[in-house]
């Protein structure tokens, strides 16, 4: 998972640099105490215990999959710890501990697939990498797809980080889809889009549309075997807000001219300025009133204005779908017509109903 999580860090990094350069949180300067999850599961759950109980941080920013938030998930509510969770997920699911600054169901997954509709890309092939979120997010789709009238052709899985793909991409092009609804993430996807080419799929002939592919990820790729494909985020470098320039000016000169900004490192960035201000606002680290002050806490981040949920700690988001032009860039296609409430439990789509579980019954019943 490097090729996504080490950028998300450098946001977080700057991010601390940039509050400190203004005179740090509480009048005292922030230290970051950087550990290493290596993309492995168990180890973000006893990295997160290490940083809590040992070196007793503020607070912690990280994680990228869903299995490395569900391993630490019991770590924070256990320790009373707060984490910021940066990327876009497969909702159902509501912390007390957490806050999450990428996107929910709502916010990414749904709003992608009404522009499926729309634009008649109605026959989907399913193709994600083995763990939480691609296969929650595949039973969400699933349920959609029953109301809506999708016709879900094929569902594979590939193990996260697998990179033969050659039998899995030979099945989708024998499905013929209009388009593959693609949760693959990390490294099996640079593998999976050379492999496309190189079958000679084109977007004209099945178009994919992708939740975990950004501008970090498309270099990775190589731009030839991924142009003309969509993908589905809140936040692209090429957004137009004045806090973007600022942002990706400040990105760029910090980690040099070849760098890009993507929407997991915009929200990674994010969530350090909402903790921040959340910490100014209540007067203190103290996690109880840090969540407290951040109820209904707006900031003017680079995806544009966001507002902090003042139950579930997901934020308004504007849902932006996007294309991959030649250069590497992400040209928005469709966006929302602004930002969508977070509803990670899906209360208010009848077609969910019984989706949500656990978390979601807790937090509704202690507010939602």
């Amino acid at each position: 998972m490097s090729i996504s999580e080490v950028a998300v860090h450098d946001a977080e990094l700057l991010a601390i640099k940039e509050i400190n350069a203004k005179g740090g949180v509480l009048g005292r300067p922030l230290e970051p105490v950087v550990e290493d999850g290596a993309s492995d599961w168990p180890t973000f759950a006893s990295k997160a215990e290490k940083l809590l109980t040992v070196d007793k941080v503020a607070v912690v920013f990280g994680g990228w999959t869903s299995a490395s938030r569900k391993a630490m998930l019991p770590v924070f509510e256990g320790l009373d710890g707060l984490l910021f969770y940066p990327v876009q997920y497969e909702g159902l699911e509501a912390s007390p501990n957490i806050f999450y600054t990428g996107a929910t169901t709502n916010q990414q997954i749904i709003p992608a697939l009404d522009y499926m509709v729309e634009q008649k890309l109605t026959d989907v092939y399913l193709v994600g990498s083995d763990y939480v979120f691609p296969r929650t997010a595949n039973k969400i789709i699933k349920a959609y797809a029953a109301k809506y009238g999708l016709n879900i052709v094929g569902e594979d899985y590939l193990p996260l980080g697998e990179t033969d793909t050659a039998t899995l991409v030979s099945k989708v092009i024998d499905a013929k889809p209009t388009v593959v609804f693609n949760t693959l993430n990390g490294d099996s996807n640079v593998a999976f889009f050379k492999e496309l080419t190189a079958k000679g799929n084109t977007p004209d002939k099945i178009q994919t549309i992708s939740v975990s592919v950004a501008e970090e990820e498309v270099s990775g790729i190589g731009v030839d075997n991924i142009a003309g494909h969509l993908v589905a985020w809140n936040y692209y470098q090429t957004t137009d807000t004045p806090a973007n320039t600022e942002f990706v000016e400040a990105f760029k000169a910090e980690y040099g001219d070849k760098r890009v900004t993507a929407d997991p490192i915009e929200a990674g960035y994010v969530g350090v300025y909402l903790w921040a201000a959340a910490v100014e606002k209540a007067g203190s680290t103290d996690v109880a009133e840090v969540k407290e002050a951040a109820k209904g806490l707006t900031f003017d981040a680079p995806e544009g204005k966001v507002t902090v949920s003042d139950w579930n700690q997901h934020i308004f988001k504007t849902a932006r779908i996007g294309e991959i032009d030649a250069t590497g860039q992400i040209k928005e296609v469709w966006a929302s017509d602004g930002p969508i409430e977070p509803d990670p439990c899906l209360f208010n789509y009848d077609w969910a109903t019984g989706l949500a579980q656990g978390e979601c019954d807790a937090a509704k019943a202690a507010g939602g």
